[in-house]
C-alpha cells in the first residue's frame, strides 16, 4: 500500500463564537486536560485546543454552531466510575450504554453540547 496509519493526532470539535470560556472550563476543568497554546496565526482565528494521553481536541469557531449530537470522538477511559461522578457533579449527562462489546461506555456533552463517548476496556 506504500503507507500506514500510525495513530489519531487530533479530533476538531465545533463551538460558537466566544465559547472558549465555556470549552475550558468542560475540558480543563472536568476532563482536567491541558491547553495546547495555538500557533499565533490559528490563535488569531479564535477556539483552543487541549491534550490529555493520547486524545487531542481542536475546537474551532463557526458563525452558525450547531453542536454535533450524533457524532464523537471515542476516548478510552482507565477509570470510567470516577469520570461518570465528575462528569454528573459538573451537570453534564451521562448516559450509559451496554452495547459495545469488550467495553463499558458512556455518552455525555461537553459545555456546548457536544456528543462524546467514554470507553473502558473491560478486562478479565
Amino acid at each position: 500500500m506504500g503507507f500506514r496509519i500510525d495513530d489519531l493526532h487530533h479530533v476538531q470539535l465545533l463551538i460558537p463564537p466566544g465559547g472558549e470560556g465555556v470549552a475550558r472550563a468542560f475540558y480543563s476543568g472536568v476532563l482536567g486536560m491541558a491547553e495546547v497554546v495555538k500557533p499565533p496565526v490559528l490563535a488569531a482565528r479564535g477556539g483552543c485546543w487541549f491534550r490529555a494521553g493520547g486524545w487531542e481536541t481542536h475546537l474551532s469557531v463557526v458563525p452558525d454552531f450547531v453542536p454535533a449530537l450524533k457524532s464523537h470522538p471515542g476516548v478510552l477511559i482507565d477509570g470510567l466510575d470516577a469520570l461518570a461522578e465528575r462528569l454528573a457533579a459538573a451537570g453534564h449527562p451521562v448516559e450509559w450504554d451496554p452495547h459495545f462489546p469488550g467495553h463499558r461506555r458512556l455518552y455525555s456533552a461537553d459545555g456546548h453540547g457536544n456528543r462524546l463517548e467514554f470507553l473502558e476496556r473491560i478486562r478479565d
